[in-house]
């Protein structure tokens, strides 16, 4: 007679397998309910890839003029209501940008919401698609969580209507979108750089300082001839600079839109920079051609330094 045998389990050990299930089951159910916005925002591959569009910031002479535009990420309490910067109703909501072609806008954006965020620009008027390269601050499938933040910058290559969003699929439907209106370009009979004059220019840009190093200055101190000389082309032509550095301290040079911006050198006319700058008794220089006309200033790059006078006026004509 063949004995059958029966493997029996007690309820103890049936309880132990019953709660770990159910802690599984209770871990699991927390980390989906508290990532629920990053779950249902995650596009389907196929998605993500016809998403693509047109290359609206194709190569354009930039006009060296930089705004920086500072963006939040705010949620109403209910959430039915996203914006930037201020809720619906509230002044400084979804802030309208207002430049031209070859114009630049730094966008600095900051999620100070308790949702997951993402930042990009497109010409598209509906979807999160079309977003154009080098505007993405994250995205979403990898977007900023509450707290983080994130910079990037757009060029604009032709007119129109641009839009800057949130790029986690549904954020703009529920507000979160403005406007960037994109005007003609500005200067001269074009706008742009003109091209190459066949002119060619050469001046010597020195670094000097007072013997208290409170004012600092190119080739002269406040009051004597020569010093901070303005700097007068033409669209077009080509530009050499020769800087010494003639103090004791360390200098860099460049050409900028704004004097306070020292980040944002133009047409390649760094000499050295702020990080690996010119040590005392060094020189250098630098071959650009001058951009689109306006009125531009030289500066010393290192921080600070523009503000103790090493600044003059660089006009493009």
């Amino acid at each position: 007679m063949t004995e059958n045998q029966y493997y029996l389990t007690t309820p103890a050990r049936t309880g132990k397998m019953m709660a770990i299930m159910l802690g599984i089951c209770i871990v699991g159910g927390v980390i989906f309910f508290s990532l629920w916005d990053y779950w249902i925002s995650e596009p389907a591959p196929v998605v993500a890839m016809m998403a693509g569009g047109d290359d609206h910031a194709a190569p354009v002479a930039q006009t060296g003029k930089t705004i920086t535009q500072d963006l939040s990420f705010l949620e109403s309490a209910d959430f039915r209501s996203l914006t930037f910067n201020a809720l619906i109703g509230e002044p400084g909501a979804n802030p309208t940008i207002e430049m031209n072609v070859g114009d630049k806008v730094i966008f600095n954006v900051v999620n100070d919401g308790k949702s997951f965020h993402a930042f990009g620009v497109t010409k598209d008027a509906e979807g999160f698609g079309g977003i154009i390269p080098g505007s993405e601050v994250a995205s979403a499938s990898n977007p900023l969580k509450a707290g983080e933040s994130g910079t990037s910058e757009f060029v604009a290559g032709e007119e129109g209507t641009y839009y800057y969003i949130c790029t986690v699929p549904g954020h703009r439907e529920q507000g979160m979108v403005g406007e960037i209106i994109v005007g003609p370009a500005q200067g001269g009979s074009s706008g742009v750089a003109a091209a190459p004059t066949g002119v060619s220019h050469d001046f010597t840009l020195d670094f000097v300082e007072s013997d208290d190093f409170r004012t600092l200055a190119f080739n002269a101190l406040p009051g004597e001839d020569g010093n901070n000389p303005e700097i007068r082309v033409n669209s077009g032509d080509e530009v050499t600079i020769t800087s010494s550095n003639n103090g004791k301290s360390f200098h860099a040079f460049g050409v900028v839109a704004n004097p306070e911006d020292f980040n944002n050198v133009i047409w390649g006319s760094e000499i050295a920079a702020a990080s690996n700058p010119l040590k005392p008794g060094e020189s250098g220089s630098t071959t650009f051609t001058a951009g689109a006309p306006g009125s531009y200033y030289y500066i010393c790059t290192v921080p600070g330094h523009a503000l103790q006078g090493m600044v003059g006026n660089f006009i493009v004509e």
